[in-house]
């Protein structure tokens, strides 16, 4: 099959065959109906060998040398369009899998000819997507072959680029697509349950592969998030659409990552609904290989949507951009429900682990000094119920710790600084590599305990031990032992202000390295948590980080910032507000109908009573005075001249 071949090779962009291939001349109508002619008389003579050649030859001709720009063309295309369709919907006894499979790439690469329009390619797309494995298996192939070719496509596409709408589906067709996936990952995580014990062995071994359903969506989602992710802000950019805070592109990029989300969050409801119920049912199940099940299960868990989609999803709405009060309006309620699904679930899960069990029967070795407790004291004493961290130790970001080294060798005037900060740590711990070495001691590493040089000095180390340079070290050498810092901050300092001499060998002036920790001893993390049990955590930290949001409300505007001051005048305060037909806010012009008090204390605020802005009855009102400092008062008195009123008493 060298056409086959052939048509590989044109695949790649980068050989030269590829670029040789696109600048031939279109090929002219009478060829292709040829090509027809033949493909009709090898299917009526059943010559499988000419149909799949002429499979590949479809192919090359749809990719590079044709263009149904006349009537004629497109009469061609319709022709060879119908055999292949007739090829596709044989039946299964009457064609092979390999000249199916021809079929589609054939289908696929000429997608944009045989189905020109936009409304025929949806049409094709949601017959394929609705009746793929109903009626036919060809139809479940070529949406396969589709959907693998957009998702490959549509990664490497930029967002609002010319082909963005060709690769990206509808909503409609994302929601048959979404269905399906959702649909194989129940189907998945029941055969846990219901296959057999070598079944399920056998399927442990095919996990995690997505299908080709998911790999678009996770093709999508990446391409909308990363997207988003990567567009910062122009702090500089004074235009209408940088005071607005959002230019168009970034609100219709939310708008599609909203509506993406959603339905993804609704669809890993229905797969961890299904999931509790397979795993309650097999906790409670006595099948032999129950524990063994239950151990993959979380397995065949990450091979789901909840493994491709919505970690993903999860870390990147805790990004800034994606950080809105409409974002956590329309996905809260959604991701409540998760984390009670998650967190049920992984208890359920953690009660067969045996940590959990040696846990749970630890306390009845103390049955005696239980007994000695008052009955008062049992009364009050607190059972705490065991949650689905019980015994879990969470791993800290900087439990691995962080290395800083320079270059190995360092070269002539070289510098290098770096500041360390692990947040909430007591105090750091620093442990040197037993290569570090530096030509002369003034080639030096100083340490200091803060964010900078200005910082508290803590130690200097440099020279070598090697015989080369300055044959000795500064102080007591490069530690051997940990060096403790105080504090959550350290900073680095290395300058080279030696040259290097010509006998002087790599190893003696190797530089530095150096790990830093928060902890003395580093810790097992390559373990990790148990996949429900992260996904329940990260699930918590976004609701609780989306409650934030809805807590503080909209965000302040400019134009509040700037009348703060005004808005806490106690002026202001006096006057009654009232809304009007066209929403603006006015003062009132009636009186207050509530008895005021005459003065209102400068040190506190005023409000009025629940009932001031109901229409009274009159045209004048006494307004409660401001009581004004006695410094102010006298200056006043001064400027206008007139003195303060003496008191008489009255004579009887």
């Amino acid at each position: 099959m060298c056409i086959h071949q052939l048509n590989l090779l044109a695949a790649s962009n980068n050989l030269p065959i590829s670029n040789f291939l696109g600048k031939q001349h279109p090929i002219e109508a009478h060829h292709l109906s040829s090509i027809c002619d033949i493909m009709e008389k090898a299917m009526v003579n059943g010559d499988t060998c000419i149909i799949r050649c002429i499979l590949v030859v479809f192919q090359v001709v749809f990719k590079f040398f044709f263009s149904p720009q006349t009537e004629r063309n497109r009469d061609i295309v319709r022709r060879s369009g119908l055999l292949l369709w007739q090829l596709l919907m044989a039946p299964r006894d009457q064609i092979c899998s390999e000249i199916q499979k021809e079929v589609c790439l054939a289908i696929s690469s000429g997608l944009n000819i045989l189905y020109p329009g936009e409304a025929e390619i949806n049409n094709l797309l949601k017959l394929v997507l609705t009746e793929g494995e109903n009626r036919n298996s060809g139809l479940s192939q070529l949406r396969d072959v589709i959907l693998t070719n957009l998702a490959e496509q549509l990664q490497n596409n930029r967002f609002g680029s010319e082909d963005d709408d060709h690769y990206r589906l509808n909503d409609e067709l994302l929601h048959y697509i979404l269905k399906i996936v959702v649909r194989e990952s129940c189907v998945l995580i029941t055969k846990c349950q219901t296959v057999s014990k070598d079944d399920f062995q056998r399927l442990l071994s095919t996990v995690p592969a997505a299908s080709s359903c998911l790999r678009y969506l996770m093709a999508v989602q990446n391409h909308l998030l990363s997207n988003t992710v990567l567009i910062k802000p122009d702090d500089n950019d004074d235009s209408d659409s940088s005071l607005q805070g959002e230019t168009l592109k970034v609100q219709e990029l939310k708008t599609s990552i909203l509506s993406l989300a959603t339905q993804i969050l609704t669809g890993c409801d229905e797969v961890l609904e299904m999931l509790q119920q397979v795993t309650t049912a097999l906790i409670n199940s006595d099948i032999s290989d129950r524990e063994q099940r239950l151990k993959g299960l979380e397995q065949i868990t990450k091979a789901t949507m909840l493994g491709h989609l919505l970690p993903v999803l999860l870390t990147s709405l805790m990004h800034p951009n994606l950080q809105t009060l409409t974002m956590a309006d329309a996905l809260m309620p959604q991701l409540v429900q998760l984390v009670l699904y998650t967190s049920q679930t992984a208890l359920l899960l953690k009660t067969q682990s045996p940590v959990f069990s040696e846990l749970n029967s630890s306390p009845s070795c103390a049955p005696e000094q239980k007994g000695k407790q008052l009955p008062d004291e049992r009364m009050l004493e607190e059972k705490e119920e065991p949650g689905f961290l019980t015994g879990l130790k969470i791993p800290a970001p900087w439990a691995a710790g962080k290395t800083v080294e320079t270059v190995h060798p360092v070269r002539d005037n070289y510098k290098f600084k770096e500041t360390v900060h692990i947040p909430g740590a007591r105090c750091l711990y620093l442990r040197f590599d037993n290569r570090c070495s530096s030509q002369y001691d003034y080639d030096k590493l100083v340490i200091y305990a803060g964010p900078s040089t200005n910082s508290r000095k803590v130690a200097e180390y440099g020279g070598n031990t090697l015989g080369y340079g300055s044959r000795s070290v500064l102080g007591t050498g490069w530690p051997k032992d940990l060096v403790k810092v105080e504090g959550d901050t350290v900073t680095f300092s290395f300058e080279m202000r030696s040259g290097r001499e010509h006998n002087t060998p790599d190893k003696a002036m190797w530089g530095f390295a150096c790990t830093v920790r928060a902890q003395e001893s580093s810790e097992d993390v390559s373990g990790g948590l148990p996949f429900l049990v992260d996904l329940a955590l990260g699930l918590s930290v976004l609701a609780c980080s989306m409650l934030r949001i809805l807590y503080n409300g909209p965000e302040i505007t400019k134009d509040e910032e700037t009348c703060q001051e005004l808005l806490r005048s106690k002026l202001l305060q006096r006057c009654q507000w009232q809304v009007e037909a066209n929403g603006v806010i006015s003062p009132a012009l009636t009186p207050s109908p509530s008895p005021l008090p005459l003065t209102i204390e400068e040190d506190r605020e005023f409000t009025y009573p629940s009932d001031v802005l109901v229409p009274p009855v009159g045209h004048y009102f006494d307004l409660p005075r401001i009581r004004l400092p006695p410094g102010i008062m006298i200056k006043l008195r001064e400027i206008s001249g007139r003195a303060r009123p003496q008191f008489r008493p009255s004579i009887k």
